[in-house]
């Protein structure tokens, strides 16, 4: 099919840094050559580069061969940041200053699946609207407090694009191609990708309480998405089944059916699970954490953080993160 507008080839440039995730890369780049294969022109082409010119090693083991280091770009060029673990031992000086200097010519600038954080660092996203992939939703909000994130899969902020990862650069990329070359080419490579369902940037990332916890129960649901809303300032449990017309025994047999477990040691592990997020993916202090977490007393979040994870949270501060991105 012919391309509906212009047709001059644009370049993306990814940037892939160390421990970046595989399925991010390949959704941002496969819809882009899909374009030029179904409407028979070259409307795009791409370029993969690191820091160095050296391979990059991907969060899966699989290390990819780059064409070049940081080099100065064409004015009318795309850097695609692609990311994934580890994210903060990938932020180097080279790489801020590049994208800086590129950015101030007018460059258009993405990040796929934690490349936000790369953005951001940059001050790339002040006073932006953006997204992260949402298990680095909590450590991104307490270092960019002037950086406006969303939950949403991917946001199209002026010449700023992010993509929480996974399909949601596939879903990101093919949303460009509708506006440079219309729906009907980028419907043809959404067919090609077997993507089935072409979701808009407002779709939130993370599945509803309900698929998540397996159970289809209103309140239960209602007072889980409380809890997660309420991690610096626990709310009692008396309160939560109060505001859900129950009493506290009903509350607790709740729960113990459909989740097997307290409503205080559902929303102690809600808490805990996201102290860990921060101590491995920010610099806040132990007690800082524990206070954003909702604990007053570091001896007592110490004690906690040691029973459902077996060490504390200073030695953390050793470890790194075990799951991937998607």
């Amino acid at each position: 099919m012919a391309a509906q507008q212009e047709t001059k080839t644009h370049t993306f440039v990814f940037l892939l840094l160390e421990n970046f995730t595989l399925s991010a890369f390949s959704g941002g780049l496969e819809p882009l050559r899909l374009a030029n294969r179904m409407s028979g022109k070259p409307l795009y082409q791409w370029r993969v580069v690191s820091e160095t010119g050296a391979p990059v090693r991907s969060s899966t083991g699989i290390s990819v061969e780059v064409e070049s280091g940081l080099t100065e770009l064409p004015r009318d060029s795309t850097i695609v940041v692609v990311t994934g673990l580890d994210v903060r031992q990938t932020i180097t000086k080279p790489v801020v200053t590049w994208l800086r200097r590129e950015s101030r010519k007018g460059l258009a600038v993405a990040g796929l699946c934690t490349g936000a954080q790369v953005l951001a660092e940059a001050g790339l996203l002040d006073g932006r609207r953006c997204t992260i992939h949402w298990e680095n939703r909590d450590s991104f909000e307490e270092e960019y407090p002037d950086v406006d994130l969303t939950e949403n899969i991917f946001v199209i902020d002026a010449n700023r694009y992010t993509a929480s990862g996974g399909t949601a650069s596939i879903d990101l990329m093919i949303n460009l191609i509708s506006r440079t070359h219309g729906s009907d080419l980028a419907n043809l490579v959404a067919d090609q990708l077997i993507h089935t369902s072409l979701r808009s940037g407002s779709e939130e990332q993370r599945l509803s309480i309900p698929t998540r916890i397996g159970v289809r129960h209103p309140k239960l649901a209602a007072i889980i998405q409380r809890m997660e809303e309420n991690i610096e300032e626990p709310i009692s449990p008396s309160v939560l089944a109060q505001d859900s017309d129950l009493s506290t025994r009903q509350l607790e047999r709740l729960f113990r059916r459909y989740l097997n477990r307290s409503p205080k040691r559902y929303y102690m592990e809600l808490r805990l699970r996201k102290a860990r997020n921060l101590l491995l993916q920010t610099d806040m202090s132990v007690i800082n954490v524990a206070l954003a977490c909702g604990f007053t007393s570091p001896s007592h979040f110490s004690k906690c953080y040691r029973a459902l994870y077996e060490t504390t949270p200073y030695r953390e501060r050793g470890t790194s993160g075990v799951q991937e991105q998607a």
